[in-house]
């Protein structure tokens, strides 16, 4: 009886250690992911600014220098940064071999909800006597939280190959 109990407690001792072992690992594994998405909000915000200055700088120029209303300018604008952003997120921020086509087309999805919306509500703070740029500062501020989110999620999500056990 004393020897099954000695067993069993050795049995049980090896299991908190490996246990404790397996929790470990879980815990680093957990600090290298939030590294890692760290590291990738921090690349998308610097590349998202150089996408906003080429927006803004667009956008500033077409509606007060050329005198479009909001509309055309923000349209104009949006592309040139989105095709910026594109190019350099992928290769850079997510690393991701994924179709580029598909990737494409699923930012053009985003986009299609994106534009038309930032468009309505564009027009209708102008109407209501918002300043032109201080409209294109918040749809540019909505739209870096929402694409940031979309494209980590959705375009350029890591596909997860599950350890099968032996």
């Amino acid at each position: 009886m004393e020897t099954q109990t000695n067993k069993d407690t050795q049995i049980s001792t090896q299991d908190i250690q490996q246990s404790l072992v397996d929790e470990k690992s879980a815990n680093d594994e957990k600090k290298k992911n939030i590294k890692k998405d760290l590291m990738q909000a921090l690349k998308f915000l610097l590349f998202s600014i150089s996408a906003g200055v080429i927006q803004f700088g667009t956008y500033t120029l077409l509606y007060e220098v050329c005198g479009l209303t909001h509309w055309p300018s923000n349209l104009i604008a949006i592309t040139l940064s989105v095709i910026w952003n594109f190019t350099f997120n992928r290769k850079y921020t997510f690393k991701s071999s994924n179709n580029v086509p598909i990737a494409m087309l699923k930012v053009l999805c985003y986009y299609i909800v994106f534009i038309p919306a930032s468009t309505w509500w564009g027009i209708a703070l102008e109407k209501a006597g918002w300043y032109g740029l201080w409209i294109e500062a918040l749809t540019m501020l909505i739209n870096f939280v929402t694409e940031f989110f979309y494209s980590k999620y959705f375009v350029f999500r890591e596909k997860k190959i599950k350890k099968q056990d032996n």
